[in-house]
């Protein structure tokens, strides 16, 4: 039995072992005893994940590929979640416990899983992802390039990121139009921001939002006509790093 690859679900199966085994082995194994694969298909990500000294997880909305797993790897049987990533509540299958993130992630909806994960950033100290080349890149850009965006602060904001390697297309089934890079994000230590939570997300997506004017300009709705200081008056979004708008949330806070 195989799966057909489904594209209204993104699904783009991997089918180079070796680059599976290198995914896996990205798994820094340090502050959590469980993984969680996002969208295993036929599972050759899965199998690795297995070899590796943690309670492994999968979750797949696709039901060829839930009846898949379970007749090829039956010693997961009972950590398939057959449930829509975007809609399941994490703490149902792990409760109040740290897990991973790992996965070569539907493209279609690859920046949603990682808010989501910034949902529940205390208990994941790992994401590990492949994702569109341009979105990998987007998300561990530093500031003062085009890419740099939403995603890259509020990600920043929480994980160090890095870039590990590019997939070339033909290692897929089927090949998408577009190369692959694999990422790793690992929590740093800012456990509380020093301002307002919610002005902040709200200020990083509304300066990025209209990112071509300067922040005086972009701001206006929450700047209730206060000057902002010199340093940001300005600047674009782009320019900024997450200090500087956690600096900038704390004057709009004042």
């Amino acid at each position: 039995m195989t799966v057909k690859a489904k594209k209204f679900l993104g699904q783009h199966f991997l089918n180079d072992e070796s680059i599976a085994e290198k995914i896996a082995d990205t798994l820094s194994l340090k502050g959590y005893k469980q993984v969680l694969e996002i969208g295993p298909g036929m599972g050759v990500l899965t199998k690795y994940i297995l070899k590796k000294p943690v309670i492994a997880h999968v979750i797949e909305i696709d039901p060829e590929s839930v009846e898949y797993l379970q007749a090829n790897f039956l010693n997961l049987t009972s950590r398939i979640i057959k449930k829509d990533v975007l809609k399941f509540d994490f703490t149902e299958a792990f409760g109040s416990d740290s897990f991973a993130i790992i996965g070569n992630f539907p493209y279609n909806i690859s920046s949603q899983i990682l808010f989501k994960c910034l949902e529940f950033r205390n208990q994941i100290p790992q994401i590990m992802g492949m994702f569109q080349k341009e979105v990998a890149i987007r998300v561990a850009q530093a500031p003062g390039s085009k890419e740099y965006g939403i995603i890259s602060v509020l990600l920043q904001t929480f994980y160090q990121i890095t870039y590990c390697f590019t997939v070339d297309e033909h290692v897929f089934i089927p090949p998408p139009k577009v190369k692959s890079g694999v990422i790793r994000c690992v929590r740093n230590d800012r456990n509380a921001l020093p301002c307002n939570e919610k002005l902040y997300f709200q200020v990083v997506k509304l300066a990025f939002n209209q990112r071509r004017k300067t922040l005086r300009n972009s701001l206006k709705s929450i700047t209730n006509g206060m000057d902002l200081p010199q340093k940001f008056t300005g600047e674009r979004p782009e320019r900024l790093s997450v200090d500087d708008f956690v600096e900038l949330t704390q004057f709009l806070s004042s």
